[in-house]
């Protein structure tokens, strides 16, 4: 009986806007949503499976009569993003006189190199 956060194989039998269809047995099929295909924006599905495609996925939700699942390509195959605290960033970031003080600083040059190569 498969469960929901279990790790399944399955083979890519449809594709649609919306989603590609999966076989996983003879008696279960599923659908991984074009939004659990990727966290970024998924323009074409076709990008990420193709038809006959074997692919590990994970089972997010199962039907009363465990058949129909709801399945998640990017919860396998996308790293998690991993969490920063505060101090990991300041130890991270060089020291310097970076930031919006030095662009502005140096605005009033790139201005006039501006004016003297566009408008004579």
């Amino acid at each position: 009986m498969i469960k929901v956060g279990q790790v399944v194989v399955g083979r890519v039998s449809g594709i649609q806007p919306y989603g590609a269809f999966v076989e996983i047995d003879e008696q279960t099929s599923g659908l991984i949503h074009i939004s659990e295909m990727s966290d970024y924006f998924v323009k074409d599905i076709s990008l990420y499976v193709q038809v006959n495609d074997q692919v590990y996925l994970k089972v997010l939700e199962v039907s009363e009569d465990g058949r129909q699942l709801k399945l998640s390509l990017k919860a396998v195959y996308q790293r998690p993003l991993r969490r920063f605290r505060a101090r990991d960033l300041n130890q991270r970031l060089p020291q310097g006189n970076i930031g919006f003080k030095s662009l502005a600083e140096k605005l009033p040059e790139w201005i006039q190199s501006w004016k003297g190569k566009y408008h004579d």
